[in-house]
């Protein structure tokens, strides 16, 4: 029958399941083929923490959420147009977050009286008329695939796992979407294993075949392509982009990479990408933990690497001592913490905006390190390629903050070449006769970075004070003051490196939303629909936290109110009035979960209905 063809500019779909039904993978290649055609697209891969919760059961749901179509795509998408639901669990988990009239694709063998009984249903939600505000497909999917894959020689349980590539398919179809770029991927990783191979192809294929034949889908979607810049484009989460900001980085400035790291969820993925650029000079060590992690990078950046370290809220804890020693030793050190929710193990697949202030204050003495919060996925390679060109030239470790929302999300990324990032220099020794540990460049107040096998530059330094210049060991009570000082206004004097903020929409007036890191896309959705509505609104978000834009204190003089969203219980909030004597107006989400538009457009909303 012939289908209708509804033209749509937005779209949020979720794949939901067990842990084990693949819907982590369903929903990547879903994203990546939405960006191979055109469209823009942000994703949010949202599963539980145990690495196989037992099947059925609410806190073992595992779900990708893309948000894909023809305009800039900032947020994951605030409520689902089309829920895939493998089972009566996943169902009934996202039913909260569905539109009226969503369209909702369950597998009806997920329906059985064990699955609803995990599930606590006491009755069959696909019967009982609960769901009659939405449009429901039922399909018994592992019945469709024992015939679709009667003549192979697979397992029950083998034949039950390509159900994941059925629903994959039907969404393929939906959204006028082509196979072949999946069809490729499965080639590459199945290729040799002809049967697995040959079983997942059938079941892109029967599920694509499924929503052409099937009289219940009367309607399909037509996605119309984004308008961006013209180049090269490739999507990318998170976690790779700050990995290839790194591997950027050290390219331009003609240093060998280092990282030393010990796998944490959810910043592994760093460790593993940088793993495959050996090639190009990249050193990894996956160490016995995250202290051996941080020390075996300074030892690096004593030696004359660009050297990183990278890990998540318990690694950062654990990181603290070498920190400060790093600090003292006024050595290069990237560390990319890639936060999550706590306190302690927390929920490790979750995200929150939680270690500011243990990036800020976290160390014993006074130990300031520059802070920089990547805003996008994509901004994860600006920023810790940013945060490598200030480590170098200021010869100081720096933090940079991401999140597990942005490590793991998907954007398409409009890949630069090298000669469009920014120069990078340092402060190489070049003077033997004149060389001195701490002698300090006038402007930048960096030292000297001399290398080991550096001829007549041989030299101590370590987690003793040192004496100003000299380097020489030394307790003496106003030299300790003396260097305390220094260290602090150097990286003061990074303010010089930080651009100043722009303030969008109101010059000034009543509201400034002020956001920082993962926020910016909920924020951003919000100011500019309240806006286009009429409403007098202002907006500065913040990727440098420490040390803070140069303006930021004139700006906020400016507004009556100060409105701060967060995903912590008001960090920021609490900085900002700190130094700026302030009061703010926090607005928080702790439940491992990003902001959505909708959520920071209520509480706005509330604000503007006040009378001030």
């Amino acid at each position: 029958m012939e289908k209708k063809v509804i033209i749509a500019h937005d779209v949020t779909v979720r794949f939901a399941g067990d842990s084990g039904d693949g819907m982590q993978i369903t929903g990547t290649l879903f994203s990546k083929n939405s960006g191979s055609i055109g469209t823009d697209v942000n994703t949010f891969p949202d599963y539980p923490s145990e690495i196989r919760p037992p099947i059925g059961t609410l806190y073992g749901v595992s779900a990708y959420q893309v948000h894909f179509g023809s305009k800039k795509m900032n947020t994951m998408g605030d409520k689902i147009d089309v829920l895939f639901a493998m089972n009566a669990a996943s169902l009934k988990v996202n039913i909260p977050n569905l539109k009226d009239g969503a369209i909702i694709i369950v597998n009806a063998d997920g329906f059985g009286t064990k699955n609803l009984n995990l599930a606590k249903y006491e009755q069959n939600p696909l019967t009982d008329g609960s769901l009659k505000g939405y449009e429901v497909h039922a399909i018994n999917i592992p019945e469709l695939m024992k015939e679709e894959l009667s003549n192979l020689s697979l397992q029950v349980n083998q034949i039950d796992r390509t159900k994941n590539f059925f629903a994959l398919g039907l969404a393929f179809w939906l959204f006028n979407q082509p196979l072949e770029h999946t069809i490729d991927w499965l080639k590459g990783k199945f290729g040799k294993k002809v049967e697995i191979f040959e079983s997942n192809v059938r079941a892109l294929k029967r599920g694509y075949r499924f929503g052409e034949e099937s009289e219940g889908f009367s309607y399909r979607f037509e996605i119309p392509t984004a308008q961006m810049q013209k180049g090269f484009y490739r999507n990318i989460t998170g976690n790779e982009a700050s990995a290839l900001g790194l591997v950027a980085a050290s390219k331009k400035a003609q240093l060998p990479l280092y990282l030393g790291s010990y796998p944490i969820t959810p910043a592994t993925e760093i460790l593993h990408h940088l793993s495959g650029y050996k090639q190009y000079g990249v050193k990894i060590l996956q160490a016995e933990d995250e202290i051996a992690g941080i020390a075996s990078a300074i030892g690096a950046a004593y030696a004359g690497n660009l050297a990183v370290t990278t890990t998540s809220g318990p690694g950062l804890s654990l990181k603290v001592e070498s920190l400060g020693l790093a600090v003292i030793m006024e050595l290069p050190l990237v560390i990319v913490d890639v936060q999550r929710a706590g306190p302690s193990t927390g929920m490790p697949t979750k995200p929150e905006q939680g270690d500011l202030l243990m990036a800020m204050f976290g160390r014993h003495g006074e130990a300031p390190i520059p802070i920089i919060a990547a805003q996008s996925a994509v901004d994860c390679f600006y920023a810790s390629y940013e945060a490598s060109k200030i480590a170098l030239k200021y010869m100081t470790p720096v933090i940079v903050l991401s999140d597990g929302y942005l490590a793991q999300g998907t954007e398409p990324w409009k890949v630069p070449t090298l000669d469009e990032l920014p120069e990078i220099h340092f402060n190489l020794a070049k003077d033997a006769n004149t060389y001195q540990p701490y002698k300090r460049d006038p402007e930048t107040l960096s030292r000297e970075w001399s290398i080991p096998g550096m001829i007549g530059f041989e030299h101590q330094i370590g987690g003793l004070e040192k004496e100003n210049v000299t380097g020489i060991v030394t307790q003496d009570p106003k030299n300790h003051q003396l260097m305390v000082e220094l260290r602090a206004k150097k990286v003061e004097g990074i303010v010089k490196d930080v651009p100043d903020v722009m303030i969008e929409g109101e010059q000034e007036g009543d509201i400034l939303i002020l956001g920082w890191g993962s926020s910016y896309g909920a924020i951003k959705n919000t100011f500019d629909k309240l806006t286009n509505m009429g409403h007098k609104l202002s907006f500065v978000h913040l990727r440098w936290l420490n040390p803070l834009p140069a303006n930021l204190g004139e700006i906020l003089s400016k507004f009556k109110r100060i409105f701060i969203p967060e995903m912590n219980l008001g960090q920021l909030k609490w900085i900002i009035q700190a130094k700026f004597l302030r009061e703010t107006i926090g607005y928080y989400k702790v439940q491992g979960k990003p902001f959505t538009a909708i959520e920071i457009e209520d509480e706005l909303l509330k604000l503007l209905n006040e009378k001030v």
